[in-house]
């Protein structure tokens, strides 16, 4: 099963729909992905897909978020990430991430922001956010919310609080 991930294109809008409806089992994350789109926070290189046979199976979203403390930190949210409940658990979603990892240090981004699995996400690196002192802006348990650091140091002496975009907010 060959699988290929590459970046959305507009075709795919639908299909990635689809994709995160199936996933979470509602809609909501499907509805963020469009406010995103039509946002200042979206990078389009980071709106990555898997496709099997022409399908689309899964997708990851990374977009731009701030770290707000001593001063505003320009970070990323990897948020959601999807992958259709008949090829979950074949590696598609690690596979997206490493990807998504890659090519946001392409992009030079520093730092990447998620609200995840405790045993899913530190395998790709990622640590308790509180390790830097940067907070959620809502109640989270401490080992759900993390960080990675894409640069070296990257995340040192930027302790503060994650300011999600609006669109984050407008969705239930």
């Amino acid at each position: 099963m060959n699988t290929t991930i590459r970046k959305e294109e507009e075709k795919d809008h639908k299909q990635i729909y689809e994709v995160n409806k199936l996933a979470f089992q509602q809609e909501n994350e499907s509805k963020l992905i469009e406010k995103i789109r039509k946002s200042e926070n979206f990078i389009p290189e980071l709106s990555l897909v898997a496709e099997i046979d022409n399908r689309i199976v899964g997708h990851i979203l990374f977009s731009k978020i701030k770290i707000i403390g001593d001063s505003d930190y320009e970070s990323l949210a990897l948020a959601p990430m999807a992958v259709i409940p008949e090829f979950q658990k074949r590696g598609i979603g690690s596979e997206l991430i490493k990807k998504g990892i890659d090519k946001a240090k392409e992009l030079g981004f520093e730092s990447i922001i998620v609200l995840g699995h405790k045993e899913y996400y530190p395998k790709f690196g990622f640590q308790r956010a509180s390790k830097w002192n940067i907070k959620c802006p809502f109640e989270v348990p401490d080992e759900v919310f993390m960080a990675i650091e894409l640069t070296e140091k990257a995340l040192e002496g930027k302790a503060g609080t994650v300011e999600y975009p609006d669109e984050f907010n407008e969705v239930e």
